[in-house]
């Protein structure tokens, strides 16, 4: 493991060397026992791991997870959860599903590609919470190791060995697919673990852990500017309400198209003064537009314009007053991220406040933590070098995690190499929210053109992307890959894709 020390006497495990992860391997594959049926893999032996449960489960008419398959449980190391769906009619595939937030659950983002014949594995990345809840991580050095990117590594190892026991065979291709934190799980085995997926679909990713959660602090001691008092926002949804509306009618047909939709919110120089609203709502908004930033510079990009009326927006995310979030005890997701971040990963102190918190500091403060969270490195030469691929996209209206961010990273990725769409794509939606949502076409088949991409060599020049209502699609859309936009024809619906161009 790579160990590293600071003051208090900490250690914190920042992952599994190459030498100890290649060992873990041959030791996995010489588990290996060709054809085991379901029940048989109750009793399948891997090193470090135990077997819960191995049980067929039947068809279902609906919900997620249609086909038969057999489900397999099991517990890695000291607590890393997983489960494996095997399905009866298996395509060859292995698809592994991210986790959400803090995770805390096991979670598969991709569980349905099940009913597509991928075998697919889904993990709580090594404890139990609720999405919003580190309290795990406090004073807990294998816990964070693990969630960082320990877990996703071992569970796939682990599900591949699986996969291989109960099938006489390894998957012919490796894929990950996950948005948020699932994004950042994503970019992380993209970066420390090259050798694991073939290729990798990142949404919304979280990747600079210790950056967001700066400008979440930044954000809610704007917000929510007296810790005892975290009922009362300073930017209510009426107020937000006059804000979208203003912004929209300012910067909807900058695109060449009025659809309630901005397709690229950098285009629109809107003046927050100019909003009809009180001096000290106008201070608060400015403050969540602008980059977070200290006397070192700029920290984390800021929030572009768009998603301030939905109710997964910026009531959820930013200024309070979702009933969603209330239900995860929390004024918003950006104090519960923000301040649990702070408390459990960076001081270990449960009394942190975050009214008092000084982002000069923030650099050092956070060095340890941002080793093992974060998935920053421009450098993916190792992943190119496999012949990996990866698709990347992220919501401009998204309030969660700035879309800015995601195309920064991008950008810095170019400059190191000029050849990166040769195995990387980045997708932008318009007017979508975080991971799904929002005015813009948000449901988009990412697999398809990935497996195309990998497998047959089709880089992915055009995705359609649907708004659908009670199961029907009622605006249509291409994503093109960036710095290309959907640029309207000039004529037909403009609910259609068929009459947009990417340039």
């Amino acid at each position: 493991m790579q160990i590293h020390r600071f003051a208090g006497g900490v250690i914190v495990a920042c992952g599994l060397s190459t030498a100890v992860a290649q060992a873990f391997r041959p030791a996995v594959a010489a588990a290996d026992d060709p054809h085991r049926s379901c029940a048989q893999l109750a009793n399948l032996k891997l090193p470090d791991v135990k077997i819960t449960e191995a049980a067929p489960v039947a068809a279902a008419s609906s919900g997620a997870v249609r086909a038969p398959h057999c489900k397999v449980s099991g517990v890695i190391g000291t607590e890393i959860k997983f489960s494996l769906l095997l399905p009866d009619t298996w395509n060859q595939k292995f698809m592994m599903g991210g986790g959400g937030g803090f995770v805390g659950t096991v979670q598969n983002m991709a569980v349905s590609s099940v009913n597509a014949g991928f075998a697919t594995v889904g993990t709580d990345t090594g404890h139990e919470g609720s999405v919003t809840d580190a309290t795990w991580a406090l004073n807990n050095v294998e816990r964070r190791a693990n969630f960082g990117h320990v877990a996703v590594h071992r569970v796939a190892e682990v599900a591949k060995a699986i996969v291989r026991s109960h099938y006489g065979a390894d998957a012919k291709r490796s894929y990950f697919s996950g948005c948020s934190n699932g994004g950042r799980q994503g970019m992380m085995e993209a970066q420390r673990y090259p050798d694991d997926f073939e290729g990798i679909i990142s949404i919304a990713p979280a990747m600079d852990f210790t950056g967001i959660g700066a400008q979440f602090i930044k954000d809610i001691q704007a917000i929510f500017p007296d810790p005892k008092n975290l009922t009362t926002t300073v930017l209510p949804a009426e107020t937000l309400k006059v804000v979208g509306a203003k912004i929209l009618e300012a910067c909807d047909a900058k695109d060449g198209v009025k659809d309630g939709v901005m397709d690229d919110p950098r285009q629109c120089t809107f003046d927050v003064n100019s909003l009809p609203i009180p001096d000290a709502q106008k201070a608060a908004l400015k403050k969540v537009y602008a980059p977070t930033t200290n006397k070192d510079g700029e920290i984390f990009s800021g929030q572009p314009f768009g998603g301030e009326t939905e109710a997964a927006g910026w009531p959820l995310w930013i200024s309070g007053g979702s009933s969603a979030a209330a239900q995860m005890n929390q004024p918003s997701l950006r104090y519960g991220f923000g301040t649990q971040m702070f408390k459990y990963f960076i001081f270990n102190d449960p009394s942190w406040d975050y009214a008092r918190y000084d982002l000069s500091t923030w650099k050092k403060d956070t060095e340890l933590t941002a080793s093992y969270l974060n998935a920053t490195s421009p450098n993916l030469d190792a992943f190119k070098a496999k012949g990996h691929k990866l698709i990347m996209a992220h919501g401009w209206a998204d309030a969660g995690l700035s879309a800015l961010a995601t195309v920064k990273y991008y950008e810095q990725v170019q400059a190191r190499d000029a050849n990166l769409r040769d195995y990387v794509r980045l997708f932008m939606m318009p007017g979508v929210l975080h991971c799904s949502g929002g005015a813009g076409p948000d449901n988009a088949d990412w697999t398809a053109p990935l497996v195309d991409w990998v497998e047959n060599g089709k880089a992915p020049e055009r995705i359609i992307a649907s708004k659908m209502s009670e199961g029907v699609a009622t605006r249509t859309r291409p994503l093109c890959p960036y710095p290309q936009h959907a640029v309207y024809k000039g004529g037909g619906s403009t609910d259609d894709e068929a009459n947009f161009v990417c340039r």
